[in-house]
């Protein structure tokens, strides 16, 4: 399974647009999908898979992950958006996204077909990674199967939009709240994908907000979800890619002070710190859970490119 690297912000890109194709490889996103489902139409589905395949051979895409949303199993497309896309730049692509990803065989079929293409062209066995797209009520009920069908799966990532569609939710904005509902319509579905998420240890990934403009907007809905846990958010427009990269990273406050409370634990615990299971760190106390606390901050600090201003100094005896 390839490296879970981290993915604040995932840029859609439509494969069909050959200029939007090139000017994301000079984007800040964390993850490029050059989409071949809804962002595409259906007679332009056969030269975006020559586009796609053009352009990831081309490089250029730096650091940034390199992913390709084929269309859902339901269709006749798949097999071929696959076959194609593998088969001609499965070299330099990190993961297909699968979208409205129903139960756990939609997974495994799609983990088959991989093999059996890194196989005949002699590619790394099992490298591609799989993304998995809730968008369903039959997907959600599955979720937990769904993490756990294949070594390849990197992130469960909710869909909004079809997801609202399928259970008639009363609603065209998508992803936002809505006055008429007291409370977050979304934080049920985003719970049940983030467990599912942790428990099989990927990454969980909040889906699109369309007013692309509103970058204000966007940012409450993103909280909303780095609130909770989620890893990142997808990014239809420039200017929502800084708004994910800063919501979904600790502030440096946070992250200045998870490297602390890490350096008070491992200080404290030591022959030098009188072997104590818990400590103070200033009128706070700290003990192993506030350390995995810390270690998870930490990460997304570091992986996010923070880097500390404050060292810890033992108290003196």
């Amino acid at each position: 399974m390839a490296e879970l690297r981290p993915r604040r912000s995932c840029l859609a890109v439509p494969g069909s647009n050959l200029r939007f194709l090139e000017k994301a490889k000079a984007l800040p996103a964390d993850q490029v999908f050059l989409d071949l489902e809804d962002a595409c139409a259906p007679l332009a589905k056969s030269g975006a898979r020559k586009n796609i395949v053009a352009a990831l051979n081309e490089g250029g895409w730096g650091e940034r992950i390199r992913v390709v949303r084929v269309n859902d199993w339901t269709t006749e497309w798949t097999y071929r958006d696959v076959v194609e896309v593998v088969e001609g730049a499965g070299a330099n692509l990190d993961a297909i996204m699968l979208p409205k990803v129903a139960d756990a065989a939609q997974v495994r079929a799609l983990d088959m077909l991989l093999l059996q293409i890194e196989k005949t062209i002699g590619l790394e066995q099992g490298r591609i990674g799989i993304e998995a797209q809730i968008e369903t009520a039959q997907g959600l009920i599955n979720v937990n199967e769904i993490a756990f069908a294949s070594a390849r799966i990197e992130t469960i990532i909710f869909g909004p939009a079809d997801f609202m569609a399928n259970i008639n939710m009363k609603s065209l904005v998508v992803g936002a709240l809505h006055p008429d509902y007291p409370a977050d319509p979304f934080h049920y579905i985003l719970m049940q994908i983030l467990m599912a998420a942790r428990a099989r240890g990927v990454q969980a990934i909040d889906g699109p907000f369309l007013q692309v403009r509103d970058v204000e907007a966007f940012r409450e809905v993103a909280k909303r979800s780095a609130m909770l846990g989620f890893d990142g958010k997808w990014v239809l427009h420039p200017g929502q890619i800084d708004a994910a990269n800063e919501i979904y990273a600790p502030s440096q406050e946070d992250y200045e002070h998870a490297e602390l409370i890490l350096d008070a634990y491992e200080w404290a615990t030591s022959e030098a710190g009188g072997k104590k299971g818990s400590a103070m760190l200033g009128e706070e106390m700290i003990d192993e859970a506030s350390r995995k606390m810390a270690l998870v901050v930490a990460a997304k600090g570091r992986a996010a490119g923070l880097s500390r201003r404050e060292l810890f100094t033992p108290p003196e005896s």
